[in-house]
């Protein structure tokens, strides 16, 4: 039986390890410099790229998509690493490279516009949502039975992704300072982007479907962008805002 979630050996270096890479490197320009690498000050956070909805929301979009590979501290980048090389590395090989990856970024703007909803004023950085999108992609895609793997086969991964989820959101609601809107947020984008493949586009050679999934995706989150800078009155724009070089 072909087991999916094994590396075929299209290249030494995966989509996961550049992902990885950027992440790390993005840490150590932070570190270069910094007083102490377990917990960056909040005006750093800002300067790379930091998601403050006040901020995002009132033209630096690009925040959104920055703030996924930014963290807070060596402690915060070590458990996301730990995660997305396990979690990362299993969607990919199931997915394939430019599915992963779009997988991965659209579930980071889905977490990111759920951070910048929910509390607005609050720097929010991290891979952990991008990652959690992982997750309820390979689960919404496990349960519809994209992938032709018998069940017997499949149950010790999705406890453990089950596992994954139900724990994390615990551990956020239980310890301040923990971004729940953006796990939830991800979470909620993986599982729909999951099913809408599974349902619709369950094959690799199926590249059509699947960039028509993604495009209706990205529309989707532009009209909650939208409906999020509507309920904040704050106009539609792109570009700095007149306060943002305050914080930085």
């Amino acid at each position: 039986m072909r087991r999916p979630w094994v590396q075929r050996g299209e290249s030494a270096i995966s989509l996961t390890h550049i992902i990885f890479g950027i992440n790390v490197a993005v840490f150590l320009a932070m570190a270069y410099g910094s007083s102490s690498i377990m917990d960056f000050p909040a005006a750093e956070l800002v300067r790379f790229g930091g998601n403050v909805g006040a901020l995002t929301i009132s033209g630096e979009w690009w925040r959104l998509l920055t703030n996924v590979f930014v963290h807070g501290g060596v402690i915060h980048i070590a458990f996301n690493m730990w995660c997305l090389w396990n979690l990362g590395q299993l969607c990919e090989s199931l997915y394939g490279r430019w599915t992963y990856a779009c997988i991965y970024l659209i579930c980071g703007v889905g977490a990111s516009l759920a951070s910048a909803g929910w509390h607005p004023y609050v720097p929010s950085v991290g891979a952990s949502g991008a990652i959690f999108g992982l997750a309820g992609a390979l689960l919404a895609a496990f349960k519809l039975g994209e992938f032709s793997v018998p069940r017997a086969a499949l149950s010790g991964t999705l406890r453990s992704l089950g596992a994954f989820v139900v724990y994390n959101l615990i551990f956020g609601f239980a310890i301040p300072g923990i971004d729940n809107a953006a796990h939830i947020g991800g979470l909620i984008t993986g599982l729909i982007v999951g099913a809408l493949i599974a349902l619709i586009a369950p094959q690799q050679e199926q590249a059509p479907r699947r960039a028509g999934i993604f495009l209706v995706m990205i529309l989707t989150l532009a009209g909650f962008a939208m409906q999020v800078a509507h309920h904040y009155n704050v106009p539609l724009r792109l570009g700095r805002t007149p306060f943002s070089r305050s914080d930085n």
